[in-house]
């Protein structure tokens, strides 16, 4: 039994005492039903054996057939015993389905009036529906096998005993070993189980926030990135399931050593136990009692507990376990949610008041970063390290395809690394929802996006709050003042296929320059400005209170940074220009190559 299982059993001890005391009615008759069984399973084996020894081998066919009539209605008096158990059955596993629908939607609702990190609680989709009918199916599966395999084996092995003590000898040791065989089986099973369960949740994540950002998704270009991410989140769910069946597997032989190997033992013993005075009634009730009754229910037990118990105890650890996750997110999560946005890329909603100490911790940091688009590729980024301090103007460099957009999608929070962390105002970005992010950064790509909607509303995108003083002042900051009047004022509506590129980055900056946001990404998002608007817009934004990284499409824009990062394949550098030009002789290159 794994450590969380341990935990799950641990917490789940008290409730379940409780939830069992106030059924102690359905328990009662439960266990009448299955001393039943247990009588009918011993009845069986006891009367083919009698009607054979005393019946048709002495020579009495009348009461060979009375003991065979005996035992048929020993069988089918297991039709009126299965019902009843059924009819009990329901008394107990229905209240526990109604008792975790509420718990997980009580919990749901909490932390939505909360609006705790994350905002919504996305799996809480999975736990109302998928994870409450697997335990309601597992629950009740093992309380009908466990009892079963419990009474029906108490039966036949007490039947064993009464017809010969040398049968138990000859039947019990393969019984063992598949038992033992099975059990081995259970941890790692568990373990697979607990991972397709988090794989299921986190697939539904990421379709959720998707679903949500589809525009921004488009408008940032980074489609391709979030559907590389909900692959790997297939692949994922298709390698735990490779593992549940393979453990399958091992479950099978045991399976096979412990429901067949009896009965061969059983066969091949046949001579040495009819020497030690085994009658041959003896050796047909013992095959009776393997094949009809305790075979079937190993059977039943090694597969309800191999699949149900280990899905039982992983669920419930789930859907129980959420409410103390919950509170010790909250308790480390001390960012109020800015409220719900489309998911990565641009955030659609204005960020909250920002509450970390942005001057205690870095504005950006990477550790050992490494990005590889599959297993054996090679690595656009390998253990990159960086540290960018608050209110530092960063520029990236490097030729085509060598990874920048790739860094500011790693810092954006759009793109996992495939090891490593990315710290953004010293919070991790990778699997923050999008309401967190929102409030830790903004992205502006190269081909900007701008809504059929007014100035004022384009402007304000990020900042709903923000006064019209503020508007003309940031208006008049980018030089933006000629497009606004020809539009018609900051109240007139905007048809974005008017506007040239050029034009649509500039009402982009001007969004990302009111967003209270502390870390601006530029990803080549100048590119379309002519030199004189580029350098305005970028001292605008170095000169906003934050952080800014931009990609750089000029030299200028390196030589106005503060300190420029030079990736150069699976290396990289970082330094202030004259630095570069002293000890990069990529960057040379690149000097050379812009001034020509």
């Amino acid at each position: 039994m794994t450590s969380a299982e341990a935990g799950t059993l641990r917490r789940l001890a008290p409730p379940a005492r409780r939830f069992l005391a106030h059924r102690k009615g359905v328990l009662v008759r439960l266990a009448l039903w299955s001393l039943a069984e247990s009588g009918q399973a011993f009845l069986v084996g006891h009367a083919v054996a009698r009607s054979v020894d005393e019946g048709f081998l002495a020579g009495d066919p009348r009461r060979g057939l009375l003991w065979l009539g005996i035992a048929l209605v020993a069988v089918l008096s297991g039709a009126r015993v299965v019902r009843g158990v059924f009819a009990q059955l329901a008394g107990v596993t229905e209240p526990l389905r109604d008792g975790l629908v509420r718990r997980a939607v009580d919990r749901s609702m909490a932390r939505a009036a909360r609006g705790g990190p994350g905002g919504t609680d996305r799996a809480a989709v999975s736990r109302l529906t998928n994870q409450v009918e697997i335990a309601r199916d597992s629950f009740a599966g093992l309380v009908l096998t466990l009892r079963s395999f419990v009474f029906t084996a108490a039966g036949a092995l007490l039947g064993l005993l009464s017809l010969h003590p040398a049968l138990l000898v000859v039947v019990l040791p393969p019984l063992a070993a598949g038992l033992a065989l099975f059990l081995f089986t259970l941890r790692p099973m568990a373990a697979a189980q607990r991972r397709a369960l988090a794989a299921d949740e986190a697939l539904g994540d990421h379709a959720a926030r998707a679903r949500a950002a589809l525009r921004d998704l488009a408008a940032c270009g980074t489609g391709p990135g979030a559907e590389r991410s909900g692959a790997d989140l297939v692949a994922d769910a298709a390698a735990a399931a490779r593992t549940l069946a393979g453990w399958a597997a091992v479950r099978t032989a045991a399976l096979g050593v412990a429901g067949h190997l009896p009965v061969l033992a059983l066969l091949v013993a046949v001579e040495r136990l009819r020497g030690h005075g085994v009658s041959v009634g003896a050796l047909l009730g013992a095959f009776t009692y393997l094949v009809q009754s305790l075979l079937p229910a190993l059977h039943t037990l090694m597969t309800a507990l191999g699949a149900a118990g280990s899905r039982l105890l992983v669920v419930l650890d789930r859907i129980l376990g959420a409410e103390q996750e919950q509170e010790q997110e909250q308790e480390q999560e001390q960012v109020p949610g800015p409220g719900p946005g489309p998911g990565p890329g641009i955030a659609s909603a204005p960020a909250a008041a920002f509450t970390v100490d942005t001057a205690a911790v870095p504005a950006l940091e990477l550790r050992a970063v490494t990005l590889s688009y599959g297993v054996r590729a090679e690595p656009v980024l390998d253990a990159l390290d960086l540290c960018v301090a608050p209110g530092e103007h960063l520029a990236v460099v490097g030729p085509s395809g060598i990874g920048k957009s790739t860094l500011t999608r790693l810092v954006a929070g759009t793109l996992a690394p495939s090891r490593g962390e990315v710290r953004v105002a010293g919070r991790p970005v990778t699997g923050r929802p999008a309401a967190e992010l929102a409030a830790l950064r903004v992205l502006v790509p190269q081909d900007a996006y701008v809504f059929s909607g007014t100035v004022g509303d384009n402007l304000a995108y990020l900042r709903t709050d923000a006064s019209r003083a503020e508007l003309d002042a940031a208006v008049g900051a980018f030089g933006l003042g000629t497009l606004v009047e020809r539009l018609g004022g900051l109240d007139a509506t905007v048809r974005p296929a008017e506007l040239s590129p050029g034009e649509r980055q500039l009402v982009a900056l001007v969004r990302a320059y009111l967003s209270p946001a502390p870390l601006l990404l530029l990803d080549e998002a100048t590119c379309h400005l002519d030199p004189a608007s580029e350098a305005r817009a970028e001292e605008a934004l170095a000169g906003r209170a934050g952080t800014l990284v931009v990609v750089a499409h000029r030299l200028s824009s390196a030589v106005r940074a503060d300190r420029t990062l030079v990736l150069d394949g699976v290396r990289a550098q970082c330094g202030t220009h004259a630095e570069l030009l002293g000890r990069s002789p990529l960057y040379r290159d690149l000097t050379g190559h812009w001034n020509s």
